[in-house]
């Protein structure tokens, strides 16, 4: 046992019976696991405090954060707001009943019966609406990626910041059963140290240069709506990547539309990850370690089942509870507006920046650059 091991104090309240208190330390199986992780479950949803949400965007995204806020937390959607007051309406009316429909953004976030606004609108536009929100002294949950770039999310937070408001990236595949459940499997020593991640989002869409997927103006592009979910799933475990190294392909209008990383980090490990906006995958993850592995089923980022299969030809598999998952994120925002936080431990601003830069990283390597950029 290290100088670093686990220790009976260290050890969250809660673990299951028999677990002993000498385990080695998390972070030699995975640099990111913390004696934190041993516990392997999240927040009950119904235990977060109610917090009243005002939605700004009125697409699909954030129809299901708030059919996941009424039915899965205590949280109430009392305001959405639109560029268009026919589209809040017909909004309020499928997703939020009783809510305040709005016409303007402006007037969502001066609500005074909104305590968080959830920022739903495309890529390009993140930075001017949580900002919005921001100088109107509202916390803040803005879609992922949190901006277009590193640069842009800087801003943010320093506003944030500056504010004194909550404000957090939608990455809510962290907050979800199954993720807390894996961390505390790699945690115990299950699977032996983590040598390689494997995980790819590849989903073919119809070309048509006005979608938002294939439009620069909107940030499109396969790394920022679906690549930033594999690349935080290895950030999530090995951090920060000594060498990245991307290659792809890119759609007429300019943006990536089919992207390959390798990521290697100082001890060796690996991550190879995939994205594509033009060819249909499993969207799948594996975690590769010295003494087994662990596979996650299609839809890795989603509340999904995954298989632990040890050296030694064992096998058991964790079934996931269902439900609408932007739920659990939401109920972490609740807690810690709460708590007079104004970050999330779970998905730091750290986070945030890091995941940001690679996908900055990969956009430059594969040459994808954004109107005013």
């Amino acid at each position: 046992m290290s100088d670093d091991a686990v220790t009976a104090a260290d050890l969250p309240a809660g673990l299951p019976a028999g677990l002993a208190a000498d385990l080695a330390d998390p972070a030699a199986y995975a640099p990111r696991l913390t004696a934190a992780d041993l516990l392997g479950t999240v927040p009950d949803l119904m235990d977060a405090p109610p917090v009243r949400w005002g939605v700004l965007g009125a697409g699909s995204i954030a129809a299901s954060f708030a059919d996941g806020v009424r039915s899965r937390t205590r949280g109430s959607i009392t305001a959405v707001g639109s560029r268009q007051a026919a589209k809040a309406e017909a909004f309020t009316a499928a997703h939020a009943p009783g809510a305040r429909a709005h016409g303007s953004y402006e007037e969502l976030v001066t609500d005074d019966d909104v305590d968080v606004v959830y920022v739903a609108t495309p890529h390009s536009h993140h930075l001017e609406h949580a900002l919005l929100a921001v100088g109107a002294g509202k916390h803040v949950l803005v879609e992922k990626p949190l901006t277009r770039s590193v640069a842009e999310s800087e801003l943010l937070l320093d506003a944030a910041r500056e504010a004194g408001v909550f404000c957090m990236e939608a990455m809510w595949t962290r907050f979800l059963p199954h993720v807390a459940a894996l961390r505390a499997v790699i945690a115990r020593g299950e699977i032996g140290q983590v040598r390689t991640v494997q995980a790819e989002f590849d989903v073919a869409f119809p070309y048509d240069p006005e979608h938002r997927l294939f439009a620069p103006g909107l940030a499109g592009g396969a790394l920022l709506d679906l690549g930033v979910y594999p690349l935080a799933f290895a950030h999530d475990l090995l951090g920060m990547p000594e060498y990245v190294t991307v290659r792809g392909s890119l759609a007429p209008t300019g943006v990536d539309d089919h992207v390959g990383m390798l990521l290697e980090w100082a001890e060796g490990q690996q991550a190879v990850l995939h994205t594509s906006s033009r060819a249909a995958g499993p969207q799948a993850a594996t975690i590769i370690g010295t003494q087994g592995r662990i596979e996650l089923a299609q839809g890795f980022f989603t509340p999904t089942d995954f298989t632990v299969t040890r050296a030694d030809g064992t096998r058991w598999t964790y079934e996931s509870p269902r439900g609408e998952g932007k739920a659990y994120e939401a109920a972490e925002v609740a807690r810690l507006i709460a708590a007079g936080a104004v970050e999330s431990p779970r998905h730091t601003w750290r986070d945030t920046l890091e995941v940001m830069s690679l996908l900055d990283e990969a956009r430059s390597q594969v040459g994808v650059v954004y109107p005013g950029e």
